[in-house]
C-alpha cells in the first residue's frame, strides 16, 4: 500500500469510527426486517415474562439471544389503533377518525412501509391488516402503495392467520430486502386453537388447573378453562414465530434479520384489554438481531413506546422519517440496552365498542391516569363482557361475593384521577391519588400530561362516540347503535399536528 492509499483508509477509518453507531449500520447494513405482532395477548403470559405456566420456548430463546424490553408500552389497547399507530409513529388522537376502533387513518399521514417500499425493500402483510388510508380530500394524492403482497394468512387448518409467514419468506424476491408484518389472529376471540390443535406440532394442551389466574379474575372452572384455551393460542403463536426462525436460519439469513416480536394490546379478558393500567397497554417486546444488537439475553428497563418502531426501522434502511413522526429511534439502546431515549409515554383509551375518553403517561416509575368519562365503567371491549370470564364476575356480583380487586371491573363512577407505583404495585390495585405522600408526584405527573394534551392537539369532544353494545351482555344494541362522534383530536385538526410532546 503506497503512502496515499495509507491515508485514505486511515481517513475512512477515522470519518467512520466517528460516525454515530446506529448511522454506521444502517449504511452498511439495511437490514432485513420482520415485526411479529400477535393479537391480544398480554405482556405477561409469555414464559421470559415470568410466566412459567404458557408455553412460549420460541419466543423465550430469541429473547435469551437477544433484546427484551422489561418496560415497553402501546400507545392504545385497542386493536387497530395500536396498530395504525404503530404504522404511522403517531399517537392515536393525531391519526383522526383512526382513533378509536375499525376507522381509518387521516390521508395526509405517511405509512413506514409504504416508505420502505419505495426504497426499493420488498414489503408483505400476512395475517390480519386491520390499518385503512382515508380518502385523500379533493385534489389530494392518497398514500403509495405500502406492500408488494396483501395475504390473509388464513388457511383451512390454521384460523391464526400464520401457516404461510414461512412460505413468504421463501418465495420473496432474492435480490431486495424485505420488510414483512408478520400479524398473528391468535390470541383474539373466539378461540379456534382447541379445535385446530396439533399436539406433534404444539405439544399438550394447557391445563385449566395449571394457568395463572390474577387476582381481579374469578378462580373458578370457567375463567380457567377460558384462559388455558387462551394459553394454546399463545403457544400456537410462538410456534410459528420458531417456523419464521427456522426459515431465516435454513435460508442464511438469521444473521441479517431483525426480528421483533409484540402485540396490539392486552389479553381479552376483564381489566386487560382496552385499559389503560399494564394488564392492557405493556407489551412484551423483543428484539433479536445479531449483527445489529450488542450483547445476548440482557434485558432491557429502558421505557419505550410503541411509535418509536417506525422511525427505528427507517433509520436502519437509511431512510428520513417523514416530519408526521412523534416517535424516536431505540437503536441507542440496541447499542447499549440501558441507554435511555425518553422519560415519558403516553397511552390513550378511546372509543372501543363502548363510549370512553382516558389518558395515561408513565414516567419515573409511576403511572397516571386521567379520565374524562368517569361516570363509565371500564369493563373491557364487548368480546371480554361476552366471555365466560367476565360472565363468572358478574355472577359474582349479583351475590355480593366480589373481592375488591375484581369489583374493579364493574367500578363506576371511577376516580377521574388514578395514580401508582408500578414497581411495588405492578397490577395497579392500590391508588396513590388521594394519598398526601404523593401529591407532588401527580401534580408533576398531571403537569406532564397537561403539556402532551396541549402540544400533540388532543380533546375532548363533546359529542364523543356511544356504546353500540350491551354492557352487561357484550351483546350488540338494537336498532343502529353505531353513532360515531367527533373523534379525539378533530376539534384541534390534531391529524395535521406533529409536536411529539414530552419526551
Amino acid at each position: 500500500m503506497n503512502s496515499n492509499s495509507f491515508i485514505i483508509h486511515l481517513a475512512v477509518f477515522i470519518i467512520t469510527g466517528l460516525l454515530p453507531w446506529s448511522a454506521r449500520a444502517a449504511a452498511s447494513l439495511r437490514p432485513n426486517v420482520i415485526l411479529m405482532i400477535a393479537d391480544d395477548i398480554g405482556c405477561e403470559d409469555y414464559g421470559c415474562y415470568g410466566n412459567s405456566a404458557a408455553r412460549t420456548p420460541n419466543i423465550d430463546a430469541l429473547a435469551a439471544r437477544g433484546l427484551r424490553f422489561t418496560e415497553a408500552y402501546l400507545t392504545a389497547s385497542s386493536c387497530s389503533p395500536s396498530r395504525s399507530s404503530i404504522i404511522t409513529g403517531r399517537y392515536p388522537h393525531n391519526l383522526g377518525p383512526a382513533a378509536e376502533l375499525h376507522q381509518r387513518i387521516a390521508a395526509n399521514l405517511p405509512w413506514f412501509p409504504a416508505l420502505l417500499r419505495q426504497a426499493d425493500y420488498y414489503t408483505a402483510i400476512v395475517g390480519k391488516n386491520h390499518m385503512t388510508s382515508d380518502k385523500p380530500a379533493p385534489g389530494g394524492s392518497p398514500q403509495p402503495e405500502p406492500w408488494d403482497l396483501v395475504d390473509n394468512g388464513i388457511t383451512p387448518e390454521n384460523h391464526g392467520a400464520e401457516s404461510r409467514w414461512g412460505q413468504t419468506i421463501e418465495n420473496r424476491p432474492k435480490n431486495k430486502p424485505f420488510f414483512f408484518w408478520f400479524a398473528s389472529l391468535d390470541a383474539h376471540r373466539a378461540w379456534d386453537g382447541d379445535r385446530e390443535w396439533v399436539e406433534s406440532k404444539y405439544g399438550p394442551k394447557h391445563r385449566p388447573e395449571h394457568v395463572m389466574v390474577p387476582p381481579f379474575l374469578a378462580a373458578e372452572p370457567k375463567t380457567r378453562q377460558d384462559l388455558a384455551s387462551y394459553y394454546n393460542e399463545v403457544t400456537r403463536f410462538d410456534y410459528f414465530v420458531g417456523e419464521v426462525v427456522k426459515t431465516l436460519t435454513a435460508q442464511g439469513l438469521l444473521d441479517d434479520t431483525l426480528l421483533l416480536v409484540m402485540a396490539d394490546n392486552g389479553r381479552p379478558f376483564p381489566r386487560a384489554k382496552t385499559r389503560l393500567h399494564d394488564s392492557g397497554m405493556k407489551t412484551a417486546l423483543i428484539a433479536h438481531w445479531p449483527k445489529g444488537i450488542s450483547g445476548q439475553g440482557v434485558p432491557s428497563s429502558s421505557l419505550v413506546s410503541s411509535i418509536d418502531i417506525a422511525p427505528t426501522i427507517l433509520e436502519l434502511a437509511s431512510i428520513p422519517a417523514p416530519a408526521s413522526f412523534q416517535g424516536v429511534s431505540l437503536l441507542p439502546i440496541f447499542r447499549n440496552p440501558q441507554a435511555s431515549i425518553r422519560r415519558c409515554a403516553f397511552s390513550e383509551h378511546n372509543w372501543h365498542d363502548y363510549e370512553a375518553h382516558g389518558r395515561s403517561v408513565r414516567s419515573e416509575g409511576f403511572l397516571y391516569i386521567r379520565n374524562s368519562r368517569p361516570a363509565l365503567a371500564w369493563q373491557g371491549p364487548a368480546d371480554s363482557v361476552a366471555s365466560p370470564s367476565h360472565q363468572s364476575l358478574r355472577a359474582l356480583r349479583d351475590k355480593n361475593q366480589l373481592s375488591p380487586e375484581q369489583a374493579d371491573v364493574f367500578l363506576a363512577p371511577r376516580p377521574v384521577e388514578e395514580l401508582y407505583f408500578t414497581k411495588e404495585d405492578p397490577n395497579q390495585l392500590k391508588n396513590l391519588a388521594s394519598e398526601y405522600a404523593y401529591a407532588e408526584t401527580k401534580a408533576r405527573l398531571a403537569k406532564i400530561l397537561d403539556q402532551w394534551i396541549s402540544e400533540t392537539g388532543d380533546a375532548v369532544p363533546e359529542n364523543l362516540s356511544r356504546d353500540s353494545f350491551d354492557r352487561e351482555t357484550g351483546k350488540r344494541l338494537p336498532g343502529n347503535p353505531d353513532f360515531r362522534g367527533v373523534p379525539p383530536g378533530g376539534p384541534r385538526d390534531a391529524i395535521h399536528v406533529n409536536r411529539p410532546g414530552p419526551r
